[in-house]
């Protein structure tokens, strides 16, 4: 029998079956190979331990700012003691700690469906993507042209999200058009009627709370279907340096009484207000999250708590905070690390977007660049997918695109199996010269495990001249408008629950809108 030529070896018998798909690949690899998740960081034990440390000195010594009378009463009989102004309270270490050791270690993101549900931390050790949020522009697909974010362009946002692997749930952005104190109601309402994944609330002020979670319970197919299966979570921030919002204090009372998961967010900048270093910035970070975290277990106890520190840095020739500065990502780094191995949390923050307004070449390296370092320290959620200009921005073709690299990095964080069987070792032994290893039984059982992307060209020359240069971004593009082509314009909810949240909507209009005002002519 003559040998087969090594440029164009023969296929085995039977081994000629079609590709299969990046879900399939990913689902075959984790049934055969469940290992750890690659790591890296910065901070070494003794490391870790100093900032820790003064995390805890931090707010034990010097403390927060608290402006909810309610929360500070309560914190007061869990033992915090009064600071050095009015307001600031003191946290004592044992409660802190006490809080730590109580705070839920997992949680679950539900979808409108099981199949949509998201368990963290994961069970492949990997990350979930998820959209960016606060945009107040829209990069429209179809031309690339600019405009004000409105409830067209949110309701594209979730048809390309909806068809995104990798996305695991979905942000709602500011919205023009509609009331500016209840845009986020009309974006939320928007948002949750047009996917059935996981949606991550944003409340713009203390009176929208309520109405954002009627709403959420509307979408869950009621409050009891939302305890039992939580399709929304809620973002909860810090006012950097140190202290608490009376509305983000009220997000954790009544995210408790649903049982909504919130994510305990701080957003420093450096050189603003948090201190011109990496670790002054990640320091000030974990330390308003931990407070968060005490908040919580006091406030609402057992209530689902995400870390989320989302990073920036001002650039101090103009002032412009940056999100992808190599000040920025480090500091990201340290404060996953912090949260994640120093504290025990779920880990959650930026691991997409840049500073540049198009997605362009700078873009693509940026968030590349940014979304493997804060994957490599542990995060369990990556957010930003789709933003650009510093958080500012959404395009919806570089969402695909950041789907793309998530897949990427998400193949990459799994440990290469380092073993007799993966070397291929008999066969390395006995390879004859000038052999090659396409016909081996090893590379035809393994070559279905490879990552394909979907997105990304792998095109020679030829093909990529005669195809007119299209090129990832063109790709992209065509699928983004393919998914906002396809998407059922009525949404996934019913016509009676779409009544309803149209409904309350307009009562939140009508309320909020009166409130809002009449501060206004008050002031």
């Amino acid at each position: 029998m003559a040998e087969s030529n090594p440029q164009t070896p023969r296929r085995r018998r039977g081994r000629n079956n079609p590709p299969v798909s990046r879900a399939a690949a990913d689902a075959f690899s984790l049934e055969h190979v469940i290992g750890p998740r690659a790591g890296f960081g910065f901070l070494d034990s003794d490391r870790m331990e100093f900032l820790k440390a003064r995390a805890l000195s931090l707010l034990e010594g010097y403390g927060v700012m608290i402006v909810h009378p309610a929360a500070k009463a309560a914190l007061i009989a869990a033992g915090a003691r009064e600071g050095a102004e009015a307001g600031r309270l003191r946290l004592p270490r044992a409660l802190i700690e006490e809080a730590l050791a109580a705070t839920p270690k997992s949680a679950r993101l539900c979808g409108k469906t099981r199949a949509r549900d998201i368990d963290l931390p994961r069970a492949d050790h990997g990350f979930v993507l998820r959209t960016g949020t606060g945009a107040h522009g829209y990069v429209d697909p179809r031309d690339a042209s600019y405009r004000n974010m409105d409830l067209r362009a949110v309701g594209e946002i979730a048809a390309v999200a909806d068809t995104l692997d990798q996305v695991g749930f979905i942000a709602h952005p500011f919205v023009h058009g509609v009331p500016e104190v209840t845009a986020d109601i009309h974006s939320y309402a928007r948002i949750t009627g047009h996917t059935d994944k996981h949606v991550w609330m944003q409340p713009y002020q203390k009176e929208n709370i309520d109405y954002l979670l009627r709403i959420a319970a509307i979408a869950a197919g009621g409050e009891d279907a939302l305890r039992a299966h939580p399709s929304t979570s809620t973002i909860t921030c810090s006012f950097s340096p140190l202290e608490f919002k009376h509305m983000d204090t009220e997000v954790i009372l009544q995210c408790g009484r649903y049982g909504v998961p919130v994510h305990a967010c701080s957003l420093p900048s450096a050189g603003g207000t948090a201190p011109l270093s990496v670790a002054g910035l990640a320091l000030m970070a974990v330390a308003e999250i931990v407070g968060m975290v005490t908040m919580a277990h006091v406030l609402s106890p057992g209530l689902p708590v995400i870390a989320t520190p989302l990073m920036f840095a001002l650039d101090m020739r103009t002032g412009s905070a940056l999100q992808a500065s190599v000040e920025a990502m480090q500091a990201a780094s340290l404060s996953i690390q912090m949260v994640k191995q120093g504290f025990g949390l779920l880990a959650h923050t930026y691991g997409s977007g840049s500073d540049t307004p198009d997605a362009d070449h700078q873009s693509m390296a940026e968030r590349a660049l940014l979304m493997q370092t804060v994957a490599l320290s542990g995060a369990d959620i990556l957010g930003g997918v789709g933003q650009l200009e510093c958080a500012t921005v959404f395009s919806p073709v570089q969402a695909v695109l950041d789907n793309e690299v998530g897949a990427m990095i998400r193949r990459f964080l799994r440990v290469p199996e380092i073993s007799e069987a993966a070397l291929n070792w008999d066969e390395m032994r006995q390879i004859r010269v000038g052999g090659h290893f396409l016909d081996s039984d090893h590379t035809v059982t393994g070559c279905r495990d490879q990552f394909t992307p979907r997105v990304f060209q792998r095109m020679g020359r030829d093909d990529y001249e005669a195809s007119g240069r299209r090129g990832a971004f063109e790709v992209a593009r065509d699928q983004a408008l393919s998914a906002i082509a396809a998407a059922p314009d009525g949404g996934v909810l019913s016509e009676d629950q779409q009544r309803e949240i149209a409904a309350l909507a307009a009562a939140a209009d009508n309320h909020i809108v009166a409130v809002y005002r009449g501060k206004v002519e008050t002031i």
